[in-house]
């Protein structure tokens, strides 16, 4: 009978062992991607899978980090299924996000996000997850200096910084009044001082004219127009954007990247309920088809950086329209002060899965080039 017992405990042992390997194996799945898988996988091709993990961070411990408006927790939202969604390619695993790796990887550098409230809320998410790995031992300071805000980590010597910019292209103050100039991009003076640069625009520019828009006029090639086809104006805002980061206003090192087109959910005709908006909505949309397919703004966007932007100089689309239509779940509605909100993202939330990906993104390149 003691010999059985033995033998029982030491088949437990080994299934301990072999349920401990197989566990091990599948995350070093998840963990690593095969260098010969590098330029094959799509990374923006894929479904959202239901992860008990998530979320990667408490952030009720990086308050201070996350702008008011998109701590839903904080403002009340009661539900948290939401935040147990993980992002899975089709054909690969991400590597999984390591916080300190990312630190160390733009040790010495600074990194700036250009645009609208979007590109805010996908820093805002950035740096709760670098604080959440590095914990109370590294001090960090933030700072505010006219448009721009800064989370510096001292112990790295590296900064994450977001840059207020509704249009990329500038604001003029004229005789004409405040004036739309699709030709010129002033500003680019501070961002070229920066080392890696993600942009933003889209959100802005379908909003009707009145006391909320930030300007009266137009100005198109040289010539005042009270308005124009907005898209027509976004896709000119857009080259002139493409011409700077083309010129020699960026430095050979400066790493560009758009940030792509986020989505509202404003219209459940969308996604084939009708009537509704994202007021209640607690699941993603299952698979990866968004029932109205890809929005225009986005392939003007793919157009003009298959077109406009130089191969000496390429920029790398953070393709997140696709993932964030399926997430008609993510946003703040009601829980983010000042009323229901369709368009941004609570945090945490999915734009933790745009910074994943923009950690791939640095990832890949680091492997490529041998370094870290």
């Amino acid at each position: 009978m003691e010999n059985l017992g033995i033998s029982i405990s030491m088949a437990v042992l080994l299934l301990i062992f072999h349920m401990t390997t197989l566990t091990s194996s599948v995350a070093s799945r998840r963990e690593f991607i095969p260098e010969s898988k590098l330029g094959q996988c799509n990374f923006y091709d894929g479904e959202w899978v239901y992860d008990k993990s998530l979320p990667l961070y408490d952030s009720s411990k990086c308050s201070l980090l996350i702008p008011k408006e998109f701590d839903c927790l904080k403002n009340g939202r009661p539900d948290r299924e939401f935040l147990k969604y993980r992002w899975q390619p089709k054909d690969c695993y991400l590597p999984q996000f390591d916080g300190v790796d990312f630190l160390g990887r733009i040790k010495g550098k600074k990194m700036l996000f250009v645009g609208d409230s979007l590109s805010e809320n996908q820093w805002g998410s950035l740096t709760c997850l670098l604080k959440s790995a590095i914990g109370e031992r590294s001090q960090i300071i933030q700072s505010r200096i006219d448009n721009t805000s800064t989370v510096t980590f001292q112990e790295y010597n590296s900064s994450v910084n977001y840059f207020s910019s509704q249009y990329l292209v500038d604001i003029e103050n004229t005789t004409s009044g405040r004036t739309l100039n699709l030709d010129s991009i002033k500003d680019g003076e501070i961002w070229r001082q920066y080392d890696v640069l993600i942009f933003n625009t889209w959100h802005w520019w379908y909003r009707s004219k009145g006391p909320k828009e930030l300007w009266d006029v137009i100005k198109d090639d040289g010539k005042i127009v009270q308005d124009m086809n907005r898209m027509d104006a976004f896709r000119k805002a857009l080259t002139t954007w493409a011409n700077w980061v083309s010129s020699i206003s960026v430095k050979p090192t400066t790493k560009v990247l758009f940030q792509g087109i986020s989505p509202s959910h404003y219209n459940g005709k969308d996604w084939n309920t009708p009537g509704v908006t994202c007021e209640k909505e607690m699941t993603p949309l299952k698979g990866s088809i968004y029932p109205s397919g890809e929005p225009l703004e986005s392939k003007v966007l793919k157009e003009v950086l298959n077109t406009k932007i130089s191969s000496k100089k390429p920029v790398h689309l953070l393709d997140i329209t696709l993932l964030s239509q399926l997430r008609k779940d993510g946003h703040p509605t009601k829980y983010n002060k000042y009323g229901s909100d369709c368009t941004h993202w609570c945090i945490p939330g999915v734009v933790d899965t745009w910074n994943h990906l923009l950690y791939t993104h640095i990832v890949q390149e680091g492997d490529r080039q041998g370094t870290k």
